[in-house]
C-alpha cells in the first residue's frame, strides 16, 4: 500500500506541467550592451572625458567593456565593480555611497570585497526587473561617471528610465 501511495504521489509530481517551473525573463543582448557602452563613451567624450565602461548581464557576466585611449588601467576593474555593485544591490552606486556614508548600519557594505561604493554604476531595469548593470569609471569623479552611465540608458528604449 505504501508503495502505491508513493508511486501515485510521484506520478502526480511528474504529471505537473513543466512550464509551471519556468519563468520568462528579459535578457540583455550583446547588441544592447554594445549600444549602451557606445552611448556612455559618446556622452563622456562630448564632455572631454575619457572613460572605461562595463556592461554586465543579469547574472553578473561581462557582456561588453570599452576603454578610451589613455585611461588608467585601474579604471577597468573599477567600472566592472561599479556595475557589479549596482547589479548586486539593485541600486545606483552614487545613491548607495551617500546612504552608506550617512548610515552607520550601511557602512559595512564598504568592506564587502567586490562592492565599490562610488558613483558610476546603475542597474539596468526592464519593466521594473533588473536585467543587468552598467559601470563607468575614469571620467573625473563619481558624478561625471554617473552622468555618463545615465545618458547611456537612453540608447535602449526598452529599459526603464533611471530615477534621478
Amino acid at each position: 500500500m505504501k508503495t502505491l501511495m508513493f508511486g501515485s504521489a510521484l506520478l502526480c509530481l511528474l504529471a505537473s506541467p513543466a512550464h509551471a517551473q519556468l519563468r520568462t525573463v528579459n535578457d540583455l543582448s550583446l547588441a544592447a550592451a554594445n549600444k549602451l557602452a557606445d552611448a556612455a563613451m559618446a556622452a563622456c567624450q562630448a564632455q572631454g572625458r575619457h572613460i572605461v565602461v562595463t556592461v554586465l548581464d543579469r547574472g553578473g557576466n561581462i557582456v561588453a567593456v570599452q576603454r578610451a585611449d589613455g585611461v588608467g588601467p585601474h579604471n577597468t576593474e573599477a567600472s566592472r565593480r561599479k556595475a557589479y555593485t549596482a547589479l548586486s544591490t539593485k541600486s545606483d552606486t552614487y545613491t548607495l555611497a551617500v546612504a552608506a556614508n550617512a548610515n552607520p548600519d550601511m557602512r559595512n557594505l564598504a568592506t564587502v570585497p567586490e562592492l565599490l561604493l562610488l558613483g558610476g554604476g546603475l542597474p539596468l531595469r526592464a519593466r521594473g526587473e533588473v536585467v543587468g548593470a552598467i559601470g563607468v569609471a575614469g571620467g573625473g569623479g563619481a558624478l561625471p561617471d554617473r552622468a555618463c552611465a545615465q545618458a547611456a540608458l537612453a540608447a535602449i528604449p526598452e529599459l526603464d528610465s533611471p530615477t534621478p
